[in-house]
């Protein structure tokens, strides 16, 4: 076996920095600081967040940064600071600031643009950044805070969890820059998906998180950090240093919430009314509990999962039907049909649950489909209850096939994660009129198992109307139900007000309460009513009503708050490069703390996207994706290749021996996949089924003209290995698979190697699918 050494010049290994991080002369990686202040003033936070890029290359930088904000946060101003101007951002429709961030890059400007992807996934383009230059992007927003048992809940996310990308992937250009392809399930997945930084990466990003406190006259108890160390100073506390960005900030503040009317003095409501002291009637009920068990499930959270579904189980008496589905990347139920809940059956239940381990791919349709045909035509009260991270990325595809139905039942969800998916989560709980849970730990689940037990019982009072307040038609958020614990609350839009009546009815009896009105001088009212009715209409156009998009546009437009149609841009007058960026770089994320690294290599992610999820693939493809010269971080493509098993039975091997061989290249080991002969039988796909890949793997070629990097190329070999086999043993590709994996060794010659990988990807990918195709008209992907 020949040992080639490394050029020490190359990679400069450093001490305690974890596996696969190295420096270079250049510095690190864009992004520099995340800065987050928030004030808190009763049951709604202002945040500004901060977020420092610095362009660590000889020539002008785009740098791309995708990140999570709250689901319920309402973005209102956006600005870039550089060379001491500052430019304000300006709302405009998505295609429209799209155009307008690229003409300005063309013409040499600097530019930022901010575009939100889901409720909680934010994207920030910043471009041309001349070498050396520091840039701070600012965005402004305010967001509600839950409150629930006597405890308002500040929580501000600060990683987007790799997420599960289901579907077959699509021809064309991809819609965004990430690490997983788009697919007719998920067909922004590129955008949603920033690549990982390895463990231990050094220089992390510089976090510094502030919160003031304001009481707003309410007896205010105590203060609780959950995830995080805190130091407090008077009313304000913060993060202490060191921090990294790998899970959520998570405060609790205990106080006694009140029943309240508040008028801003401009047409916007908010109302809150506490829970009446009444006993909650028991009724016949059919649930159905989804137990999610994917590969992002794993460790802590499996354990959290089983203990939360036994004690959900446990709640259920004799005049109850249940059934329990756990689901990866197919569903399996503990007995057939819905069965009473007798002592028996609940004890089968319980032990069904406490085999469950964590394993393959989050296919969250299925088992909701099932759920909803279980559940059918009753008489009973039917609940669903799903206990998952939420770390999936086909939301709008979920939402579009069960989203009628689930609005007619009541569904509970719980999400157990340091970094959890909230925004799904609670837009689910939303559809049917039922509660979200956030459980961000084992200590953490006991308390939430106490309020989950009263939440899935039935409401104190149902069939909820306002009267005696003139509201603008379309403009009041959805009333849903008032449970134990849970204040209501409602926004909107009036004409004229002084007091509301609030009806219902309680145990099957009337009810009402009569709140006075009260006006503030709360600018944030608005905004947090407007990103409310944002989401419900965003929500209606996913599950189909595709004609609100200009209602949408509209309204995001009109009250200044940032949606999926709309963006902000803001681009400098002065020039200050010759034409685009010469260099783009995607900032990688943090792996979300708790979680187990993908199975496959000792540090190495599934790459490689399977086309269906049965594909007969004997192995992943570890895949480098270089965010700068010399740093190593690697891509997945969703939240659940970390467990035993990927999608549909397809079981990764083990990280040594199982017909592997073991090759070093760029700091880490990666798997090659040994050549094994077309099972009998087995699905022979056509080339089309991986022809985005093999176009995506030219464009990165095409990329390093000049210098051919020979390790770049020979990983290149493990992923076309991988894409021959799953072919059925391709012949081109396999040949070049060959090729290329000793362009690391002594006596090769890149270059040629590197003319030979442009030739025959070239003519793969010449019958189709070039970059050069005509865009989808996706509102995400305009203009």
């Amino acid at each position: 076996m020949k040992i080639t050494s490394l050029d020490p010049a190359r990679c400069l290994p450093l001490p305690d920095a974890g596996l696969g991080a190295m420096e270079t002369e250049r510095g690190n990686l864009p992004l520099e600081s995340v800065d987050v202040a928030a004030s808190i003033s009763g049951l709604v936070a202002g945040v500004e967040v901060a977020q420092g890029f610095r362009n660590p290359f000889e020539v002008p930088l785009e740098a791309t940064y995708v990140f999570p904000l709250p689901d319920r946060a309402a973005v209102t101003a956006f600005r870039m600071e550089a060379d001491d101007r500052v430019i304000e951002g300006v709302l405009k429709e998505r295609g429209e600031a799209r155009a307008d961030y690229d003409q300005a890059l063309r013409e040499g400007r600097r530019a930022a643009i901010a575009e939100e992807d889901r409720p909680d996934v934010f994207t920030i383009r910043v471009g041309n950044i001349v070498p050396g230059e520091r840039v701070t992007v600012r965005l402004t927003l305010s967001q509600p805070l839950p409150y629930e048992d006597g405890a308002a809940t500040f929580r501000f996310p600060l990683v987007v969890a790799p997420r599960y990308v289901p579907g077959t992937p699509l021809d064309g250009p991809p819609a965004g820059d990430g690490v997983a392809p788009d697919t007719d399930a998920v067909p922004d997945a590129s955008r949603i998906s920033p690549p990982v930084l390895l463990p231990g990466f050094p220089h992390p990003v510089r976090l510094s998180l502030t919160v003031d406190v304001d009481a707003a006259g309410l007896d205010l108890r105590e203060l609780a950090s959950s995830l995080h160390v805190v130091r407090q100073e008077g009313d304000r506390l913060s993060l202490e240093p060191g921090e990294r960005l790998d899970r959520d900030f998570i405060l609790r503040l205990g106080f006694d919430a009140s029943t309240a009317l508040q008028l801003d003095g401009a047409g916007t409501f908010a109302l809150t009314v506490v829970p009446p002291p009444l006993a909650g009637t028991r009724t016949p009920r059919d649930l159905v509990l989804l137990l999610d068990r994917s590969g992002s499930m794993g460790g802590w959270k499996m354990v959290a999962a089983r203990r939360a579904a036994s004690r959900i189980v446990d709640t259920l008496t004799d005049q109850d039907r249940f059934a329990v589905l756990a689901f990866d990347s197919y569903v399996e139920a503990a007995f057939d049909g819905l069965r009473e809940a007798s002592d028996r059956n609940r004890y089968r239940a319980v032990e069904h649950l406490s085999r469950m381990d964590a394993r393959g791919g989050t296919e969250l349709l299925e088992p909701l489909r099932q759920a909803i045909t279980l559940l059918g035509e009753t008489t009973r009260e039917r609940v669903i209850v799903l206990v998952t991270d939420g770390q999936v990325g086909n939301e709008d595809q979920i939402l579009e096939q069960t989203g009628g139905a689930l609005s007619a039942m009541r569904v509970h969800t719980v999400g157990i994660d340091q970094a959890v998916n909230a925004g799904f989560l609670s837009r689910l709980a939303g559809l049917g009129a039922g509660r979200c849970e956030l459980v961000e730990s084992e200590d953490r689940l006991d308390a939430a198992m106490e309020q989950i037990h009263r939440r899935i019982g039935a409401p104190l009072v149902t069939d909820l109307s306002l009267k005696g307040l003139e509201t603008e038609p379309g403009t009041v958020t959805h009333l849903g139900s008032i449970f134990p614990g849970v204040p209501l609350r409602v926004y909107g839009r009036y004409r004229e007000a002084a007091a509301v009546t609030v009806r219902g009815l309680a145990g099957g009896a009337p009810w009402e309460e009569q709140v006075p009105a009260t006006v503030v001088d709360n600018p944030a009212l608005r905004a947090v009513w407007a990103r409310a009715h944002l989401r419900e209409l965003e929500d209606r156009y996913a599950m189909g009503e595709h004609e609100l998009e200009g209602q949408i546009v509209r309204a995001s437009l009109e009250y200044g708050v940032l949606c999926r149609f709309t963006a902000y841009v803001a681009a400098d007058t002065r020039q200050v490069a010759e034409g685009g960026p010469e260099h783009r770089v995607v900032q990688p994320v943090e792996m979300p703390r708790g979680w187990d690294m993908p199975a496959a290599a000792p540090m190495a992610a599934a790459a490689f996207r399977m086309p269906s999820p049965g594909s007969p693939l004997s192995g992943p493809a570890a895949e480098i994706h270089e965010a700068a010269d010399g740093i190593a971080t690697f891509g997945g493509v969703g939240g659940s290749t970390g467990g035993a098993a990927g999608p549909r039975g397809f079981t990764p091997p083990p990280p040594t021996g199982g017909g592997q061989a073991m090759k070093r290249g760029r700091g880490f080991a990666r798997a090659m996949p040994a050549a094994k002969p077309m099972a009998p039988g087995a699905v022979r796909h056509s080339l089309d089924a991986v022809r985005p890949q093999l176009v995506a793997e030219l464009d990165r070629l095409k990329a390093t003209r000049g210098v051919p990097d020979p390790l770049y190329l020979a990983d290149l070999a493990s992923r076309l290995a991988v894409l021959a086999a799953f072919l059925g043993g391709h012949a081109e590709l396999a040949a070049l698979a060959r090729e290329l994996e000793s362009a690391d060794q002594p006596g090769a010659d890149p270059a040629a190697l590197w003319a030979r990988a442009i030739e025959v990807l070239t003519s793969l990918t010449s019958g189709g699918g070039t970059s050069g195709d005509t865009p989808r008209t996706a509102f995400w992907k305009r203009p």
